[in-house]
């Protein structure tokens, strides 16, 4: 829909020519923050717009290249910011910054529930640590009998489709921090969360050196952003 009049022109006024209770800060301040929408509320971080849009405008209008989706511009990195004029270094850091931290505070948020009953437990805690990865990463969570983590420890970084991960590094950080349960984690950044044929044999083999030790392996969970493959749920394990 085409804009009017006075939405053009409010478009074109900087932020502190709004009405009062039009500006994002002051808005806030009246309503509180959930009464700001997402455009609002990154308008406020990044300060200001350009020759053309007020700081809500630009971001509105950024937003909408993400289909106003926050999981997808958590992703961005900061040449991606910079293709919308106006939106420099300085304020995609600052966006990038306020993203994380939502992150950091969804992974404190699930680390209170320290006790693991499902693949979806497992789910909930690497999410967050997994999501937006551009290349595979192996982790191990180590627990207790009670099921209760102990801590999660990440085993090795790879490329775009693959990564390694050392049955004896596993083992070892089990029996240093005696864990007497493990759960295999590691991400696909296809998207694609179906096992492949790698990683089903090395399953077989953390299986096969963890019952030397008197080790249970409960899981082995890939991580994509939405979804999940659990061996155990399929009945793998």
């Amino acid at each position: 829909m085409p804009a009017t009049g006075n939405e053009k022109k409010m478009k074109k006024l900087t932020i502190n020519r709004w009405a009062a209770e039009d500006r994002p800060r002051e808005k806030m301040m009246l309503k509180g923050a959930e009464a700001l929408s997402d455009a609002e509320l990154l308008a406020i971080l990044i300060g200001s717009g350009n020759t053309e849009e007020s700081a809500v405008a630009l971001m509105q209008r950024t937003l909408a290249c993400c289909n106003n989706d926050l999981n997808r511009l958590g992703k961005w990195e900061v040449h991606d910011f910079s293709r919308f004029k106006g939106i420099g270094p300085a304020k995609s850091v600052t966006i990038m910054a306020a993203l994380e931290l939502g992150k950091r505070r969804n992974r404190q948020e699930r680390s209170e529930r320290v006790a693991i009953h499902s693949s979806d437990d497992i789910y909930g805690i690497f999410h967050p640590l997994l999501c937006d990865l551009t290349v595979e990463e192996f982790w191990v969570l180590l627990l207790n009998q009670a099921s209760r983590v102990i801590d999660k420890v990440r085993i090795s970084r790879g490329g775009i489709d693959q990564t390694s991960a050392d049955v004896r590094s596993i083992l070892r950080e089990a029996l240093l921090q005696r864990a007497t349960q493990i759960a295999l984690i590691h991400n696909h950044p296809s998207g694609n969360p179906q096992p492949s044929t790698n990683d089903r044999q090395l399953t077989q083999l953390i299986l096969k050196g963890a019952q030397t030790m008197n080790i249970r392996l409960i899981d082995h969970v890939i991580v994509t952003d939405g979804r999940y493959y659990s061996f155990t749920d399929e009945g793998v394990l």
